[in-house]
C-alpha cells in the first residue's frame, strides 16, 4: 500500500505539532505481563449475580429524496411514487443475565427478548420498510413483533470466556450494529481472552445473523453488490484477532476474517494520543483493510486496499477532526450486511467506499460539560468524495449480475455530505443515562454515485431500565 501525499502530509503535521506541546499523556512502554487478577475468582454465583433489565428506544426518521429521486409503493394494485419516507418504531429489549457460577470454570446464561412496536403504520410512509420497519410482502407494516435477540451460554476460566449461541460480538470486521430501533446479533461460537495486561484475543465462527428488522435468522451476505447478486449468501464467517497496547498512548488492533466463498479480509488499526485537552490534545487514528476473493468467489474477483487517516485536536470543550480516506481497488470496499464491520473514519451516512474513491472530512464537536451542562454535546461535519471510477472493473468475469456488476458506469463520480447533530444524556435521577439524539444529514451525489441525493432528519431516544 502506498500512502498518498495528503496522508503523508497529515502524518507529518501530527508529528511536528506534537513536538510543540507538552505531553501529559504518558508515552511509556507497557510491558506484557499476566493479568493481575482473575475475573472468575470473583464470581458471585449463578443466582446471586442475576440481573434483569433492558432498554427501550423510540426511533424516528424522515427522509426526502431530491434531484429526481423517488421511492415506490403499491396501493390498490397500482405502483405509486413519492420522494418522502417516514419510519417510526419503538424497540424494547428485556435482558436476563445470570452471574457466573463459582469454581475453576464458571457458567453463565444470557437471554434477551426483542420487541418492536410500529408507531407509523402508513403504507405510503414506510415505502416497504427496508431495514427500518418490518413489512409483509404487500408492503404493509407488521404492527408489532418479537423475537429472541440473544440466547447464549458462557463458560469462563480465569479471564477467558467462551460464548455459544446467539450473541453480541464486536471486532473491526464482524460487529453488532445498533443504529435502528433494535440491534443485530450473531449465531455462533466466540471467545474473548484477557489473560495479559495489555494484550487480548478475540475470535469466533458464525453461520447466521439476526437482522435489525427481521424476525428470523438469515445467512450472511455483503452490504454492497449488484442487483442480481442479492441472493448470494455465505454459510460461514470465521474471524480471529488481537488488541495490543504497546505504549500507554498507543492502542493497536490486528484482525482477520474468512467469509466462506466471498473473501478473506485483514484489518490493522492504531490510535495514538498526545497532550492534554485542557491545553491541546492530539489524537491520530489509522485504519487499514485488505480484502481479496476466496473459494468460489461468489462476489467475483476482489483485490482491494482501503485506509483512512484522521487527526483530531481537542481544546477544553472544542474538538476539530480532519480525516482522509482512500479506496484502492476497482470494486467497492465491502463488508458484511447487518454488521458494523467498517471502522473507517469517513463511514457516515455514506460510506465513501466507491471504487478508487478518495474522500476528506472535517468535523467540529462541542462538549457543553465545560460550560456547566454535562451530557449536552453538539457536532457538525462536512465530507466530500471524488474520483469514483468503476470503469476498470472486470471482477464479475463478464457475468451480468455477478459481484459488483453495474459499477462500470461510475466514471469520475463525486458526492458530498453535510451533517449536524445534538445529543443529551441525563446525568442523574430515575432517568439517568437516558439519551436523546437529533441529527440532520444532507447527501448529494452525481448521476451514477450509488447513494443518490437525500435529506434525513432522525430523532432517537433511548431509555435504560432495571427490573431486578
Amino acid at each position: 500500500m502506498k500512502l498518498s501525499s495528503k496522508a503523508l502530509l497529515a502524518l507529518a503535521i501530527s508529528t511536528i505539532t506534537a513536538t510543540a506541546y507538552a505531553e501529559p499523556v504518558s508515552q511509556d512502554f507497557v510491558p506484557t505481563t499476566l493479568a493481575g487478577a482473575s475475573a472468575q475468582s470473583e464470581a458471585k454465583g449463578f443466582i446471586e449475580d442475576f440481573t434483569l433489565g433492558g432498554t427501550t428506544r423510540n426511533w424516528y426518521a424522515h427522509e426526502s429524496l431530491y434531484r429526481g429521486g423517488s421511492w415506490k409503493y403499491q396501493k390498490h394494485g397500482q405502483t405509486l411514487t413519492d420522494r418522502n419516507r417516514t419510519n417510526w418504531v419503538q424497540g424494547t429489549i428485556i435482558n436476563a443475565n445470570s452471574g457466573f457460577t463459582q469454581g475453576t470454570v464458571g457458567v453463565k446464561a444470557e437471554v434477551a427478548l426483542y420487541n418492536a412496536l410500529v408507531l407509523d403504520r402508513s403504507k405510503r410512509d414506510i415505502k416497504g420498510g427496508s431495514n427500518r420497519t418490518l413489512a409483509d410482502s404487500n408492503g404493509n407494516a407488521v404492527d408489532q413483533w418479537s423475537k429472541l435477540g440473544l440466547a447464549n451460554v458462557q463458560f469462563r476460566a480465569s479471564n477467558t470466556t467462551l460464548t455459544a449461541g446467539r450473541q453480541n460480538f464486536s471486532t473491526p470486521i464482524v460487529d453488532t450494529i445498533g443504529n435502528r430501533a433494535l440491534p443485530s446479533s450473531f449465531q455462533g461460537v466466540s471467545f474473548n481472552s484477557e489473560e495479559f495486561s495489555n494484550l487480548s484475543f478475540q475470535g469466533g465462527v458464525f453461520d447466521r445473523v439476526s437482522p435489525r428488522t427481521e424476525q428470523s435468522l438469515s445467512k450472511f451476505r455483503s452490504e454492497y453488490n449488484s442487483a442480481g447478486a442479492k441472493g448470494v449468501e455465505t454459510d460461514k464467517v470465521y474471524t480471529l484477532g488481537a488488541n495490543y497496547q504497546p505504549f500507554k498512548s498507543l492502542k493497536t488492533s490486528f484482525f482477520g476474517a474468512n467469509v466462506k466463498d466471498f473473501w478473506n479480509q485483514y484489518y490493522f488499526g492504531a490510535t495514538h494520543e498526545l497532550g492534554d485537552s485542557q491545553q491541546l490534545a492530539l489524537t491520530t487514528g489509522f485504519n487499514y483493510y485488505k480484502t481479496v476473493d476466496e473459494g468460489k468467489k461468489l462476489m467475483g474477483d476482489i483485490d482491494n486496499d482501503t485506509y483512512s487517516l484522521s487527526l483530531g485536536l481537542a481544546h477544553q470543550a472544542h474538538s476539530l477532526t480532519f480525516a482522509y480516506q482512500a479506496v484502492n481497488g476497482n470494486e467497492y470496499f465491502d463488508y458484511l450486511h447487518e454488521t458494523n464491520g467498517i471502522y473507517l473514519a469517513n463511514s457516515l451516512t455514506s460510506d465513501f467506499n466507491g471504487p478508487n474513491e478518495k474522500s476528506f472530512q472535517i468535523a467540529y464537536g462541542l462538549n457543553m460539560a465545560e460550560y456547566g451542562v454535562p451530557g449536552l454535546k453538539f457536532n457538525i461535519y462536512s465530507a466530500r468524495g471524488w474520483g469514483i471510477d468503476g470503469t476498470h472493473y472486470t471482477g464479475n468475469r463478464g457475468v451480468v449480475g455477478k459481484g459488483y456488476d453495474g459499477i462500470q458506469v461510475q466514471d469520475g463520480e463525486k458526492h458530498q455530505e453535510y451533517g449536524v447533530g445534538s445529543s443529551y444524556a441525563i446525568q442523574s435521577g430515575p432517568l439517568k443515562a437516558t439519551t436523546v439524539r437529533a441529527t440532520y444529514v444532507e447527501h448529494r451525489g452525481s448521476e451514477f454515485q450509488s447513494d443518490g441525493s437525500i435529506k434525513e432528519f432522525r430523532l432517537v431516544t433511548t431509555i435504560p431500565f432495571n427490573i431486578l
